[in-house]
């Protein structure tokens, strides 16, 4: 075999073994990014991230559809509302203002910097400025879609 041949197929063989570890990783990231689904899931993924999670209450909205629970996160309140179906939270989801100064026709005036994330059939509210609760939402939610 010739050094040309060799070379060319050495070349080849490292180029399909990065293409294969490649998508590997992407698979990874993808399977990630979509473990949320509900609030048992958004609990788990908060204690896997290395937060202390408990429930402490309900709370309602007028801006929601669902009543919402409330969980505390490392001392942080953080509210849930968990919908029907991924269509019914999206749905309520594009009415929240970029800035989460409103939903819908509701206008607030917040006690601290709202914070809205998403996740499946979920809507997830954090009103404070925590930098390490803001953190661990993103974490296991993704970036925020709405709020300062």
């Amino acid at each position: 075999m010739s050094a040309t041949r060799l070379t060319f197929l050495v070349a080849m063989t490292a180029m399909l073994m990065l293409s294969v570890a490649c998508n590997s990783q992407q698979a990874a990231v993808e399977t990630e990014d979509n473990s949320v689904i509900d609030s048992e899931s958004l609990i788990a993924g908060l204690e896997t991230a290395g937060a202390t999670v408990e429930v402490t209450g309900t709370v309602s909205q007028p801006f929601f559809t669902p009543e919402g629970q409330v969980i505390t996160v490392d001392g942080q309140d953080v509210q849930v509302f968990e919908y029907e179906s991924e269509a019914d939270a999206k749905a309520e989801a594009d009415l929240v203002a970029p800035d989460g100064s409103s939903v819908g026709t509701s206008m607030m005036t917040w006690i601290a910097t709202p914070h809205f994330y998403s996740g499946g059939q979920l809507i997830v509210l954090y009103v404070g400025d925590q930098s390490s609760t803001m953190n661990l939402l993103e974490e296991v939610l993704g970036s925020q879609f709405a709020g300062g």
